[in-house]
């Protein structure tokens, strides 16, 4: 039952880094200045939002089966409160701390209409933080000899450096023109 626990804990937490990195762009994506051309961003909002519960329910039973197989020791406290760990403390603390951040994210999502705009976008800026705090436990605590689960990781944190190198580089697509008018004389 522990082996099988533990691959599930395993199993899970790449299912989770993945589903996550696919939220993080796809986020990415919608608060660009130059969305993609032919695609509808109610539709890109809608898969990002499926994607996202998704990727929580694979998150709760990594938690959960992390807590529950006894190969090390990992305690509802130290899946809660970061840096609480008796097992890799510095690792599981940094997944902690994401999977905290990624609490916050929910709940102001789910409360995104009776929050202001302001708060609930200074709460997804967070998203930014979470993410490579997750690739990092994933790849300290990932299982070295597993190349796949590292490989995949490694996949995960190139895609998201480059969707994040095209927001940096956004502009907005009537740049060119705001520029004029500001270059014109105002009288």
């Amino acid at each position: 039952m522990n082996e099988i626990l533990w691959y599930a804990s395993r199993a899970t937490g790449v299912a989770s880094i993945t589903l996550l990195t696919a939220v993080v762009v796809l986020g990415m994506l919608t608060a660009s200045r130059r969305p993609p051309r032919g695609v509808r961003s109610a539709v890109v909002i809608g898969l990002h939002r499926s994607l996202a519960l998704g990727a929580s329910l694979f998150l709760l039973v990594h938690i959960a089966t992390a807590i529950a197989e006894t190969y090390v020791n990992i305690d509802l406290v130290s899946a809660l409160v970061p840096f609480t760990s008796g097992y890799e403390t510095a690792w599981v603390g940094l997944g902690t701390l994401a999977f905290d951040i990624v609490l916050a994210l929910v709940a102001t999502s789910l409360l995104r209409h009776r929050l202001p705009e302001r708060a609930w976008r200074t709460v997804h800026w967070a998203a930014y933080a979470f993410w490579p705090m997750a690739l990092i436990h994933g790849l300290a605590l990932g299982t070295s000899s597993e190349p796949l689960l590292r490989g995949t990781t490694i996949a995960c944190a190139v895609v998201g450096a480059a969707a994040l190198v095209w927001r940096v580089g956004a502009t907005d697509p009537d740049r060119e023109r705001r520029s004029a008018v500001l270059a014109q004389e105002w009288s």
